[in-house]
């Protein structure tokens, strides 16, 4: 007789089965997923759902991406396709996103679909792709194109997927401040082409050629921006060789000159001495940029080398140059006197030392999303209408009036960053150089800006912050090898940063450079009404080096009395109604002739021999004593602002963290939280080194011991379960 069939365990089975596909079922019609990443990595931020909820136009995003890449690029093809549901849901009826196949070898779609990505500018990239423990390369495709209205922006190299939505949503907010800005506009926007007739003499001579053709080719490309551009362009090209009056402008716009004696060439052909201009105006109202057509570079051994512009490179000038001119982004000021940091790009011949203290990441950074405006503060004085202030290494002492603008641009509600050094490095020269062998003398500086910012509540200290957690360097193995500390480099742990801050609570981790510590004058801070917020501290272990300031990490060493070591706060925003600096004071005079005077205007005469007594006149409402509600940031170093220690592409904590502070002082905190919610400098915590031995053991041991118990445990419960049957059947 054969075994009796238990239904009732089928049948639970069957049921099982059942729910598993009611479930999966349910699963595709009613999509739901959750993120349980810290950072909400793989949601929508909420500035991203803001932006395309504004759209008004429709707005169709086209992916160009090869399929079956390999490991880590097949992960950037789902994650495209996760982050562009959520955008469409977010955008509704007026974000789109389409998937164009480039794959197909032999398919003739996949052939238009590559022809149609290289025309919005997307061309494939070369990746790496292990097989079989063999290293090859192949050609994919890994770009998304954006198309709002008549604008179009290509992100033509997607190879991670860290700020991707970030990348994005920048590119739409840019579009729909492009698209307002050019409908605002009244007048069209000037593309004004200077070329002079006699470089094309000169021309081949020079090994350029095109020159004749140039005229017509910048027409058509300005033609075809115009069609992206609403019709806003207006194309003329001016030949300073036939007309004076150009050659004036060309002057007054500083366009490329080249100047030539008179030549003879190998047939014996005489080329008489002249000269020609050759360069690009795009201008709106009084906003001008210009545009190189000729570079020209002198080497050592070739000698003069000329390059032409090429055509594409020429066109993404052009369409670049018509955003800075309208000024699709805020704008926001850069202090660019009182021996500040140079700001702009660094020129590609510069030395090593030079392109370490050019702030041209900065400067892509920033003009990426502002229009940065360099001011200057001695002859020109804030501008009306900006809202924002950069102040970045200053050097050179403040007039009693120039603080006073200072002061005054702060107390109408605008937004201060001040990045201050407290010492000036200077490099002895000639003999004494020689004789200290080149080591930077450190002097201490007083601008001005000090009693301003004491004033306001917060005092640098005239001082350097050490840290026994800091910076470690590589020696060369010549040197003896090995790591040296580079004290004057503290490393920002997590647990210092103060995570209170939304723009800084994902930063885990920051490098300082020469920065000294700032002091909170917490009495006048609460008299006031005002709000200090301390960024970040350096580490318990830290202590600071002042009066006899050198920096070279030989002569360094920790104090052997721990009572000096403390925390020290590094960064400071202070909010709030701020009190004028000079609310019971005269108003400064602009110093014309070289002196300042306070409260009069020298006119060549004193007052009393005018017979006018001057005291009894005041001037009503001409200085605000208490301020609209404003920020300031400020911080001891502008060391963080170099290429050395800042990226182009704004990936690092340091750049992430310059930026998010832009970004917080001029209101716009949920993009700089969803700038650094990709972080991916994530250390871990430092811990006793008993600590981390008792871990180590438990996961070399810990498991095969939990197995042991659990075999123990079970062998202990079956010998009782048998003596159990045994003691009742007995």
């Amino acid at each position: 007789m054969g075994k009796k069939v238990n239904i009732n365990t089928y049948s639970k089975f069957l049921i099982y089965v059942i729910i598993i596909v009611l479930i999966n079922l349910a699963g595709i019609t009613l999509f739901f997923r959750a993120d349980l990443t810290s950072n909400k990595v793989y949601s929508l931020s909420d500035a991203s759902k803001q932006v395309v909820k504004t759209l008004s136009e429709p707005l169709t995003v086209k992916v160009f991406f090869s399929s079956n890449l390999p490991a880590p690029y097949n992960n950037i093809d789902r994650y495209l396709h996760d982050l562009l549901e959520e955008y469409a849901v977010a955008g509704e009826r007026y974000f789109n996103y389409q998937f164009h196949d480039v794959s197909g070898e032999e398919s003739d779609q996949s052939r238009r679909n590559r022809e149609l990505a290289q025309s919005y500018g997307v061309h494939p990239v070369q990746i790496q792709n292990i097989e079989q423990d063999e290293v090859k390369f192949q050609q994919a495709y890994m770009g998304i194109v954006l198309m709002h209205g008549d604008i179009i922006e290509a992100l033509p190299s997607i190879t991670s997927t860290d700020g991707l939505e970030y990348q994005i949503t920048s590119a739409i907010q840019k579009m729909n401040n492009k698209i307002s800005a050019l409908l605002r506009l009244k007048d069209n926007i000037r593309v004004k082409l200077f070329l002079s007739s006699s470089l094309s003499i000169v021309g081949p001579y020079m090994n350029i050629s095109g020159l004749s053709e140039l005229p017509s080719n910048v027409k058509a490309i300005v033609n075809k921006l115009n069609g992206k551009n609403y019709g806003k362009l207006e194309f003329s090209h001016l030949n300073p060789s036939i007309h004076p009056d150009s050659a004036n402008e060309a002057e007054q716009y500083n366009i490329v000159r080249l100047n030539w004696e008179q030549f003879q060439d190998r047939r014996g052909k005489t080329i008489p001495a002249d000269s020609g201009y050759a360069g690009i105006i795009v201008e709106h109202g009084n906003n001008r940029e210009k545009i190189k057509l000729i570079d020209v570079v002198r080497l050592p051994i070739f000698g003069t080398q000329y390059h032409l512009t090429e055509l594409d490179a020429l066109e993404t000038a052009i369409d670049e140059t018509i955003e800075k001119v309208i000024n699709i982004n805020e704008e926001i000021g850069y202090l660019a006197d009182h021996g500040t940091l140079s700001f702009g790009q660094a020129a590609p011949q510069m030395m090593a030392f030079q392109q370490e203290e050019s702030l041209s990441s900065l400067s892509a950074l920033l003009s990426d999303q502002y229009s940065v405006r360099q001011i200057n503060l001695k002859e020109e004085g804030i501008p009306d209408g900006l809202s924002f202030l950069i102040i970045a290494g200053a050097k050179e002492n403040f007039s009693e009036y120039e603080l006073y603008q200072i002061d005054q641009f702060l107390m109408r509600g605008n937004k201060l960053a001040v990045f201050m050094d407290s010492f000036n490095q200077v490099t002895p020269q000639g003999q004494q150089a020689m004789q200290q062998m080149r080591q930077p003398v450190f002097l201490p500086l007083n601008t001005g800006l000090e009693k301003l910012l004491a004033h306001y509540g917060v005092t640098v200290k005239k001082s350097i912050v050490l840290d026994t957690n800091s910076y470690k360097q590589r020696v060369p193995s010549a040197f003896g090898g090995g790591e040296r500390q580079i004290y004057f480099a503290p490393i920002i742990k997590n647990e210092m940063i103060n995570k209170k801050t939304g723009y800084l609570s994902n930063i885990k981790g920051l490098v300082m450079l020469q920065a000294s510590p700032l002091i909170i004058d917490e009495k006048k801070i609460e008299d006031n009404g005002l709000v200090a917020t301390r960024l970040f501290s350096s580490s318990e272990k830290s202590w600071e080096m002042s009066e006899r300031i050198n920096l070279n990490p030989m002569f360094m060493s920790p104090p052997a009395d721990d009572s000096e070591f403390s925390s020290i706060p590094l960064a400071y925003t202070i909010e709030g109604q701020f009190p004028s600096y000079f609310a019971d004071k005269p108003i400064p005079e602009k110093d014309v002739a070289g002196t300042e005077e306070t409260g009069t205007e020298e006119t060549g005469q004193d007052t009393e021999s005018k017979g006018i007594d001057m005291s009894a006149i005041e001037a009503e409402g001409t200085i605000i004593k208490k301020g609209n509600p404003s920020r300031i940031f400020v911080i001891g170093t502008s060391e963080i602002l170099k290429d050395n220690v800042m990226d182009k592409e704004g990936a690092s904590p340091n750049s992430q963290f310059i930026m998010n502070v832009v970004d917080y002082l001029n209101n716009r905190e949920n993009i700089a939280v969803m700038r650094s919610k990709t972080q991916s400098f994530n250390p871990l915590r430092d811990i006793e080194p008993g600590a981390k031995t008792a871990i180590k053991t438990a996961n070399i041991a810990g498991l095969p011991v939990l197995v042991i118990i659990a075999g123990l445990i079970i062998w202990f419960r079956r010998t009782s379960r048998k003596r159990f049957i045994q003691k009742l059947f007995s």
